[in-house]
């Protein structure tokens, strides 16, 4: 196998998260999305104002790499009707896959039938729209019972209402990559974590992300069972080396 068929190369930072300007932001951006054109990634995830910037490059270098984004990032707390918004603009702007941040904190607070309805529409808009749809959980926010029954609720929305032919295309994804914990503790994929939700979450896929900073690291996911993983250290990986990055 080839880890690079894996990996989901990712910069997500505003200007103002980097404490830089726009334009070297933009810059950044760029260079991203030409490091995955040139390595071969499997897909580059950006913020959706990036998305077509991405494209043009793509299209230009008649490139065959994937387009990711995140739709209401990072805290997954906006109503549907503008996480849908925010969904159709993605794919009209040439979007491959949509990575929604699950309403964590609504699910934690007993509203489920929220969450459901959220988790129903927007995979439907992706499915109909030929994209990869991921849910993020958070998993540095839930607790072991809340990571189980979250990645089983997404399970069972997806079962109840779409065919088998389209279980592949939904995955159960970590993190963010921004959640702040107390202490340090992790705020991405850990092992423990990610075999909750291989778990609760099959048969759809799962992406691990955040967390993933070296190629033995990687490896583990992927033996454990996970079809994409999440990180800025994409290349780092592929080369077999380390680096500090904290997603």
């Amino acid at each position: 196998m080839n880890i690079k068929d894996y990996l989901d190369s990712t910069y997500l930072k505003t200007a103002d998260q980097a404490g830089i300007s726009e334009n070297k932001n933009i810059e950044i951006v760029a260079n991203c999305i030409q490091e995955a054109i040139d390595e071969r990634f499997k897909l580059v995830m950006i913020r959706p104002e990036m998305v077509s910037l991405a494209k043009k490059k793509i299209l230009s270098q008649n490139s065959k790499l994937d387009i990711g984004t995140v739709i209401d990032f990072p805290n997954g707390i906006s109503s549907l009707s503008k996480k849908l918004k925010e969904a159709n603009q993605a794919i009209l702007d040439g979007a491959d896959d949509l990575d929604f941040v699950c309403n964590y904190e609504a699910f934690k607070k007993g509203k489920i039938k929220l969450v459901k309805e959220e988790i129903l529409k927007c995979t439907q808009l992706g499915i109909q729209n030929h994209k990869v749809v991921k849910w993020i959980i958070e998993v540095a926010a839930l607790n072991n019972q809340q990571i189980i029954q979250l990645s089983a609720l997404i399970k069972n929305v997806v079962i109840s209402n779409f065919k088998e032919e389209n279980y592949a295309s939904v995955f159960v994804k970590s993190s963010t990559g921004f959640y702040k914990t107390e202490n340090n503790l992790p705020n991405g994929a850990t092992i423990p974590t990610i075999i909750m939700m291989l778990e609760n979450a099959s048969p759809l896929p799962v992406k691990a992300a955040g967390g993933v900073r070296n190629y033995e690291e990687a490896m583990d996911m992927v033996r454990l069972g996970v079809k994409r993983i999440g990180t800025s250290s994409a290349k780092a990986i592929a080369n077999g080396t380390t680096t500090s990055n904290n997603y």
